[in-house]
């Protein structure tokens, strides 16, 4: 069966999103039990100033844990050179530095411009080969189709900014749906061009499920030949620039629908759906979306997909 990758976004891109605050040991808690359950990837948190987003204060504990876990990649975000450096000194394995396609939404997240953001990329690669880290860097594109601060993003704009980000030095690249306005036609058609210029180093898909199109676009993604996407837990997440933007793709809806495609994911659904309802617990009062843990799974789970066509 062909393969499919899931990194989990929850701990950072979702709590980022949420008021509450979760405690580091049920974090510790929830990176063990998604391990248990078979993921391989997750974002654990961010390196920005406490101040700022208070959810995220213990990644280095956190990350700190997920590395003693073997072979389980854990990533961060960082937002510029001071979060890359504490990145590096943490040895993340993998450090993901956000750029939005969108001139305005770029500003408002990250006070620079995309160019800028791309100059302070290719300044992080220099001080990273400098000091002989092994931590990859990662250019995510968010807002890649569409923006609610500046409306429409051209596409030539997402790959010129794709280009810019390899040019600086990228190991790889991925592209975000920040505010949920793409389509499976918008999405299909940008992938191919986006991996016609990037080739395997076009790392990963990151899907929205603000109009309740995520899991069909990770479908024409696939069609595109890309096998990896970024979800999140319950559905949590979103952008602070971004109103109504809540919401990415569900992890345990993501599986499921993947294994019933025939795509291997290496995910244990029931053991993610009991996660699930301890996240509930953990976020007690916050809305958590998705549709499987509402229906449950169908009397034919288990059972092989009911057509004999490769996806691959």
């Amino acid at each position: 069966m062909p393969k499919v990758t899931l990194r989990e976004m929850g701990l950072r891109d979702g709590l980022q999103s949420v008021a509450t605050i979760v405690a580091t040991e049920a974090k510790i808690e929830w990176i063990r039990a998604a391990y248990e359950a078979g993921e391989r990837e997750i974002e654990v948190g961010s390196f920005v100033p406490p101040r700022l987003m208070p959810q995220l204060a213990d990644t280095a504990e956190v990350l700190a844990f997920a590395q003693t876990l073997p072979g389980l990649r854990a990533s961060v975000l960082v937002p510029n050179m001071k979060g890359a450096e504490r990145a590096m000194e943490c040895n993340a394995e993998l450090m993901l530095l956000p750029l939005s396609a969108s001139h305005a939404h770029s500003l408002a997240n990250l006070r620079k411009t995309p160019d800028e953001v791309i100059a302070e990329f290719a300044r992080i690669r220099a001080e990273r080969d400098a000091a002989g880290a092994a931590t990859l860097l990662e250019g995510g594109i968010g807002t890649a189709f569409g923006c609610t601060i500046q409306g429409r993003v051209e596409p030539d704009e997402v790959l010129r900014c794709l280009q810019g980000l390899l040019d600086a030095g990228a190991d790889r690249v991925s592209i975000a749906d920040t505010v949920g306005y793409a389509d499976p036609h918008a999405v299909r058609v940008l992938f191919e061009r986006a991996r016609r210029i990037a080739g395997e180093r076009f790392w990963c898909g990151h899907f929205h499920d603000t109009r309740g199109l995520a899991l069909a676009n990770v479908c024409a993604a696939l069609d595109t030949g890309v096998t990896r996407f970024d979800a999140t837990l319950g559905g949590i997440g979103g952008c602070p620039h971004a109103p109504g933007a809540s919401g990415n793709a569900a992890s345990e809806d993501l599986v499921f629908m993947l294994e019933r495609m025939g795509w291997r994911t290496g995910i244990d659904i029931e053991r993610l759906l009991a996660l699930r309802a301890d996240l509930a617990q953990w976020l007690d009062g916050e809305p958590l979306h998705g549709t499987l843990w509402r229906a449950g799974l169908p009397k034919t789970h288990g059972q092989p997909p009911s057509t004999d066509t490769n996806p691959a």
